[in-house]
């Protein structure tokens, strides 16, 4: 189990830094395509598309920002709350053989923590009713001229990139989902 975890933890901090180093650098591409890589997640609202990991082309439609909302809510507030308890504990030890054999008997005290979470009151904090979307809604897509109107959920350098070409340029990016 502890190999598992340990594997998990390594492959999650690789992945982290490779996808730091090697992507969401947009460019211009000699076909005149605005371009780029290292993009999460994609949404639709008008049509669904499905999610995939490859890079997507069309012609920019429109973009979309959904700004984060949080509510104020209130849940339990827990305190952590210990308890000592002391336990007598018998030894014995055997020596000898035959008719002189002796036991020794002794005791000794342990001591015992035990901790557990325990409810006292109330607590206020902010829940995220709706998380931060960026969004991009493209026409003909990857050149099907009946799949228009598309959205994909995208990065904030990705929707920073689409956001300044202009609009019906192709543009060609990977979405991080599909939806808005």
């Amino acid at each position: 189990m502890t190999r598992r975890l340990l594997a998990a933890g390594v492959t999650a901090v690789l992945m982290a830094g490779l996808g730091a180093c090697g992507g969401g650098g947009g460019e211009t591409k000699a076909n005149g395509t605005v371009g780029t890589t290292g993009s999460t997640g994609t949404t639709g609202a008008a049509k669904e598309a499905q999610p995939s990991p490859y890079t997507v082309f069309g012609l920019r439609d429109t973009v979309r920002h959904v700004s984060r909302k949080t509510v104020a809510d209130t849940r339990a507030h827990l305190v952590r709350k210990c308890t000592t308890t002391t336990e007598r504990v018998r030894h014995t030890s055997r020596s000898g053989t035959g008719t002189h054999r002796t036991t020794r008997v002794w005791y000794t005290t342990e001591h015992h923590q035990s901790c557990t979470k325990v409810r006292q009151g109330t607590e206020k904090y902010r829940r995220v009713v709706r998380p931060e979307r960026w969004c991009v809604r493209l026409d003909d897509v990857n050149g099907h001229t009946s799949q228009d109107a598309v959205w994909y959920r995208v990065t904030r350098d990705t929707y920073d990139q689409v956001l300044a070409a202009d609009e019906h340029r192709r543009v060609e990016f990977t979405p991080a989902g599909t939806g808005c």
